[in-house]
C-alpha cells in the first residue's frame, strides 16, 4: 500500500523531528485532515504519541518504523 499525496506530506514532515513528532499543522498553518491522520495510524505508518490535555480532540501522532520504510520505498 503507498500513501497519498497528502499522507506522504505528512508523513515526511516526521523526518528529523525529535522522536519522529507528526505536525498538527501544515506549511499553510492550516490543520492537517483528521482523515488523514488517522488513515496513516490504520496503515501502521504512524502511531499516536500522547494526549493533549488542552485539546484532546487533537492527534499528537510520532512516525512508526513502518512509516519511515514506506516513505524510503516510494522515494
Amino acid at each position: 500500500m503507498r500513501p497519498s499525496d497528502a499522507q506522504r506530506r505528512y508523513l515526511l514532515r516526521g523526518i528529523g523531528q525529535p522522536g519522529g513528532k507528526l505536525p498538527l499543522f501544515d506549511e499553510d498553518g492550516q490543520r492537517v485532515s483528521t482523515d488523514t491522520i488517522r488513515a496513516c495510524i490504520k496503515a501502521g505508518w504512524a502511531e499516536p504519541w500522547y494526549r493533549n490535555p488542552i485539546k484532546p480532540d487533537w492527534l499528537v501522532c510520532k512516525l512508526t518504523d513502518s512509516g519511515r520504510a514506506v516513505l524510503r520505498a516510494n522515494d
